[in-house]
């Protein structure tokens, strides 16, 4: 029960700051050295509503450079990706390449030691054995 009551009493404060700051109408100081003029310190302080809303409005809007910066961005994006599928392209390419190439040795290799070795071969022992 104690909390509702904090609550409650949260509330009713928050309520009665509410009401007491929606009463006054102007935040400025009083400047002593200058005579005091209450429409003059609002104007300081406060600005009409529609210059307030204009403001606002200005301020929530995109600039050119930021569309000019964010298609930049995207250029470069693309470029980028571009580079990477090329080298990524390059890259599979050599590595066919050299597969092949290797392949292309074993192969060869592989026919030259079978052409030695029916060479050498005086038919005293069985073909098994020059493969071991």
């Amino acid at each position: 029960m104690s909390w509702a009551r904090a609550l409650v009493l949260c509330w009713f404060c928050t309520l009665l700051i509410l009401t007491f700051f929606s009463v006054v109408k102007s935040a400025a100081v009083r400047d002593d050295s200058k005579p005091a003029d209450p429409k003059g310190a609002a104007r300081q302080v406060f600005m009409p509503e529609s210059d307030a809303s204009s403001f606002f409005k200005r301020r929530s809007r995109r600039s050119v450079k930021y569309y000019e910066f964010q298609a930049e961005q995207r250029v470069k994006l693309a470029a980028t990706e571009r580079w990477r599928e090329y080298n990524e392209e390059q890259k599979n390419e050599y590595e066919n390449y050299a597969e092949e190439d290797h392949d292309e040795m074993n192969e060869r290799t592989r026919e030259k030691n079978e052409q030695l070795r029916e060479y050498h071969y005086d038919g005293l022992y069985p073909r098994f054995y020059w493969f071991h």
